[in-house]
């Protein structure tokens, strides 16, 4: 992994060409992430058994339904549960309202 002290000594351009490959990993990660999950689902199908007999429910034990989203990221979600994250907090600093961002 890269450090800090590396970072600071890529020129701008080659920030920018590090960028890119890193949002094309992570585009390739989620989508080998997709095309498994996928599979197993219709794996566990054929088998005549459902996904989440096998693993469970996705997420944590009591884990809540997502009730609000970053219109700006969609990947950004709060469930209302604990502290409120900070790009809530600062949309509402901005004069946003909560329930605008309610899914």
């Amino acid at each position: 992994m890269a450090r800090s002290n590396d970072l600071n000594r890529l020129t701008y351009a080659q920030l920018i060409a590090l960028e890119e490959k890193i949002k094309k990993a992570i585009a390739d990660r989620r989508l080998l992430r997709h095309v498994t999950r996928q599979q197993l689902k219709n794996m566990a199908k054929k088998a005549g058994c459902d996904i989440n007999e096998l693993f469970g429910k996705r997420g944590r034990k009591g884990s809540s339904s997502v009730k609000y989203r970053n219109p700006k990221d969609p990947t950004q979600t709060w469930t209302g549960r604990g502290r409120k994250p900070n790009w809530l907090v600062d949309a509402l600093k901005k004069g946003g309202k909560l329930d605008s961002f309610a899914v």
